[in-house]
C-alpha cells in the first residue's frame, strides 16, 4: 500500500498551555514562574511559538520537576514540527507523572510522525477509543489510519476507515483519508487479481471496467471483449460493452458505434430478460429515432423487472405522450415524482401532460415546481440539475421546448 501523507496538525490548541497554572501556582519562584506563564500564555494565544517556547525553557529551568512544563513544551515542538524534541519532553513528562492527561496521545503521535509506527500504535489506540475530548479523539483517529497503513494492516485500515467516516460523516480532512484507504485496498486487490489469475474473466472485467471508467473506449471494449470470448453468457458484460459503444458512438457520432451497442443490449437480454438497464437503452434508442412502440416495449419490459426506475418511468411517459396518449403517460409521470421529487425532467413532463390534458390548475403548479427547481439548480451544471436514481444508464434530459 502506497505511503499514507502526513496529517494536518489542525486542533492542537486543546494540548497547548497545560501547565500554565499548575507551574504559576507552585510557591518557589512563584514571581518569576508567574510572569513567565502569563508571557507564555499570550504569545502562544497569538501564535508567537519561539517566544511561548523560550518562556517556558526559562520556567524549566525554575522548576525541571514539573511535569506540566514539560508536556506543554513538547505540545510546542510537535506545532513546530520539531518531533525529536517533543518526544523528549513528552517522555519526561510522563515519568515525572505517568498520568498527565493528554501527554500520552501526543507522545504517540510524535512518534507516529517519526515514522515509529510499532511504538506509537497502542497509545493512538488508546487516545482514539478512551479519549474523552473530541479533538484528541480525531486526532488519534488519524493518526491510527496512518499508522495502520504504514503498518500494512489493511482490514484494521479499512474498519477504521468506516468507523470514521460513521464518526465524522462531515469532515473533509476525514473523507479524503478514508477515500485514499479505500483506494489504496481497490489497487492491492486488483493487483492481487493480476497476479493469482491474470487470465481469468475477473482480471479481464476488471480491466474493462477501469478502462470504461477513464473513457479509454479502444481498450475497454477489448477487455470486454475478452471477457465474451472466455464466458460468452457471463452476465451484464454485454451491457457494459453496449453502454462503452455508445459512449464512443456519442463522442464521435459514430452510427456504426451506436447500431454495435444495440445489437449488445439485445444480446444482454438473451443472456438475462431481467436485465433492466439493458431494456432502457435499447427503448432510449428507439424513442430518439421516433420508433415509439418498440421505444414503448422495451420501457415497460425495464419497469416490468424495476417498478422504481425513475429514467424508465419518464421515458416511458415521453414515449406515451408522443403516440397522443397523455393519460396513460400521467401515472408514470406522479411514479417518477414520488421517487424523486426534485426531477426537473418529471416536473416539466407532467406540466406537458397536464397541459395536453385540459388540466390548467396542474399545469400551472407543475410548472411552478419546475421553475423554483430551474431557479434552484442556476448554479448547477446541467449534468447536475438533472441527476437521477440510476447513474448507470444514460440519463433522461430536458425536453428542447423546456424554458430557460
Amino acid at each position: 500500500m502506497a505511503s499514507a501523507p502526513k496529517f494536518a496538525l489542525r486542533g492542537l490548541s486543546v494540548l497547548l498551555c497545560l501547565g500554565c497554572a499548575s507551574a504559576a501556582a507552585q510557591p518557589d519562584n512563584g514571581a518569576a514562574l508567574q510572569r513567565y506563564s502569563i508571557a507564555a500564555q499570550t504569545a502562544l494565544a497569538t501564535g508567537r511559538f519561539q517566544e511561548a517556547e523560550s518562556d517556558y525553557r526559562e520556567m524549566l529551568r525554575l522548576r525541571p520537576d514539573l511535569a506540566e512544563i514539560h508536556v506543554t513544551l513538547g505540545a510546542i515542538y510537535f506545532q513546530e514540527k520539531r518531533f525529536e524534541q517533543a518526544v523528549s519532553e513528552l517522555r519526561t513528562a510522563l515519568k515525572l507523572k505517568p498520568g498527565l492527561p493528554k501527554a500520552g496521545p501526543l507522545l504517540s503521535m510524535s512518534l507516529a510522525e517519526l515514522g515509529s509506527f510499532d511504538e506509537a500504535l497502542p497509545g493512538l489506540e488508546k487516545g482514539f477509543r478512551q479519549s474523552a475530548d473530541p479533538q484528541v479523539k480525531r486526532m488519534c483517529g488519524l493518526q491510527l489510519l496512518r499508522a495502520y497503513t504504514e503498518l500494512l494492516q489493511n482490514e484494521k485500515a479499512v474498519e477504521l476507515a468506516l468507523e470514521l467516516d460513521h464518526l465524522y460523516p462531515k469532515d473533509a480532512e476525514i473523507l479524503y483519508h478514508t477515500g485514499q484507504v479505500y483506494g489504496n485496498l481497490a489497487f492491492l486487490n486488483m493487483r492481487k487479481l493480476a497476479t493469482v489469475a491474470p487470465d481469468s474473466t475477473w482480471r479481464h472485467l476488471a480491466a474493462a471496467e477501469a478502462y470504461e471508467s477513464q473513457g479509454a473506449y479502444l481498450p475497454a471494449i477489448s477487455e470486454y471483449q475478452n471477457v465474451l470470448a472466455i464466458d460468452p453468457r457471463h452476465a451484464n458484460v454485454h451491457y457494459r460493452l453496449g453502454r462503452t459503444l455508445l459512449a464512443r458512438s456519442e463522442a464521435t457520432q459514430s452510427a456504426a458505434d451506436a447500431d454495435a451497442a444495440s445489437q449488445e443490449f439485445k444480446q444482454e437480454l438473451e443472456v438475462d430478460p431481467s436485465n433492466a438497464n439493458a431494456a432502457y437503452e435499447l427503448a432510449e434508442i428507439y424513442r430518439k429515432a421516433n420508433q415509439m412502440e418498440a421505444a414503448k416495449q422495451y420501457f415497460e419490459m425495464a419497469l416490468k423487472y424495476y417498478s422504481n426506475f425513475e429514467d424508465a418511468q419518464l421515458g416511458l411517459a415521453a414515449t406515451l405522450m408522443a403516440l397522443q396518449q397523455p393519460q396513460l403517460a400521467l401515472p408514470h409521470l406522479e411514479k417518477a415524482i414520488l421517487i424523486n421529487s426534485t426531477s426537473q425532467v418529471a416536473w416539466y413532463r407532467l406540466s406537458r401532460a397536464d397541459r395536453a390534458l385540459g388540466d390548467t390548475a396542474g399545469q400551472t403548479k407543475a410548472l411552478a415546481e419546475f421553475q423554483r427547481l430551474r431557479a434552484t439548480s442556476a448554479n448547477q451544471s446541467d449534468t447536475e440539475a438533472n441527476l437521477t436514481s440510476n447513474t448507470e444508464v444514460t440519463p433522461q434530459q430536458l425536453d428542447s421546448d423546456a424554458p430557460h
